[in-house]
């Protein structure tokens, strides 16, 4: 196997945290929506924590997605 095929399945296999940021930050906001329908007067009460986990959530991808470059340019 090659040095350059590998970075590219190196590059691919980090990327894959991506799918997982996805479906995480999804949950994150379906859980807002829920818990916010339920009762409407939190909505002030949990604002600060779904910014949280949104942030936490995405940093993970972009954590991911960080990595995945340098496998396909370092």
């Amino acid at each position: 196997m090659e040095l350059e095929s590998a970075k590219l399945i190196a590059a691919g296999l980090a990327a894959c945290g991506l799918i997982g940021a996805g479906i995480g930050v999804g949950n994150v906001w379906a859980a807002y929506i829920t818990a916010i329908s339920r009762n409407p007067a939190s909505k002030e009460e949990i604002g600060a924590f779904i910014w949280i986990g949104f942030a936490v959530t995405e940093a993970v991808g972009l954590f991911a997605l960080i990595i995945a470059f340098m496998a396909m340019f370092g």
